[in-house]
């Protein structure tokens, strides 16, 4: 039943994909994880729990009571047989997908919608989870993993729990798994040649020649600021990440 949720995409041959440090396949399986869970007041149950080399989260295999097939998330605690289901008037039990307006202060949730209907957006990744701190009229306070503190409409949709975790300070047996996290060899800027990178070039240890690091393609780095001044969506942040 996992492979019914596969698709084999497959890319167009004799073109090079990877960039630098990111590493994309000709062929690749794209699992279609359902992040809306907009099959309201249908229970569903766990049929299986899945462990993926591509991405960091756990997820699991859940059939719902019509017969329909999801792949889903899997929070931290969530086991084979449990009954899950979303709606608006449901219980605030883990892996139950609600409403913001309807979860208690001081919940842990994931999978969180930024804007109503668009689907799951943050706290997606293994370990990760939102902590609900206050509600107001039309928004909820939460607090995301990064530290930072903003303001969600009340009638976006999360999932109960945290991310379930794997293992990711394990020792890896092959340089492969790497490559299918996407990730490729890091190579500094300073050792290339001036064609490659800002940084190449010059006899020896030589410096970078610039006031400042850039990225390979100019831009600056290391911490300077990338998001947009004035931003439309800047009264919603209360307090920004760390």
């Amino acid at each position: 039943m996992k492979q019914l949720l596969l698709i084999l995409v497959n890319r167009i041959l004799l073109r090079n994909y990877n960039l630098d440090n990111i590493q994309v396949t000709k062929k690749s399986l794209k699992k279609l994880i359902d992040f809306k869970r907009n099959k309201t007041f249908i229970p569903a149950r766990v049929l299986s729990l899945y462990y993926f080399a591509h991405i960091t989260a756990k997820t699991c295999l859940i059939k719902y009571y019509d017969g329909d097939i999801k792949l889903m998330l899997c929070p931290s605690g969530l086991k084979k047989d449990d009954v899950i289901i979303s709606g608006i008037d449901i219980p605030i039990s883990l892996g139950n997908h609600v409403l913001l307006k309807n979860i208690p202060l001081g919940t842990d949730i994931h999978n969180l919608e930024l804007y109503p209907g668009n689907g799951g957006q943050l706290a997606r990744a293994s370990g990760a989870c939102i902590n609900v701190i206050a509600k107001e009229s039309c928004f909820v306070t939460l607090r995301l993993p990064s530290g930072e503190v903003r303001l969600v409409s009340k009638y976006c949709w999360a999932t109960i729990g945290r991310v379930d975790e794997k293992k990711l300070n394990r020792r890896l047996y092959k340089a492969g798994q790497n490559r299918w996290m996407g990730k490729r060899p890091h190579v500094r800027g300073i050792v290339k040649n001036p064609v490659d990178h800002p940084h190449g070039g010059g006899e020896g240890r030589s410096p970078i020649g610039r006031s400042h690091p850039v990225t390979p393609w100019g831009r600056i780095a290391l911490g300077h600021k990338t998001r947009k001044i004035k931003k439309y969506s800047d009264f919603l942040i209360l307090l920004r990440r760390k």
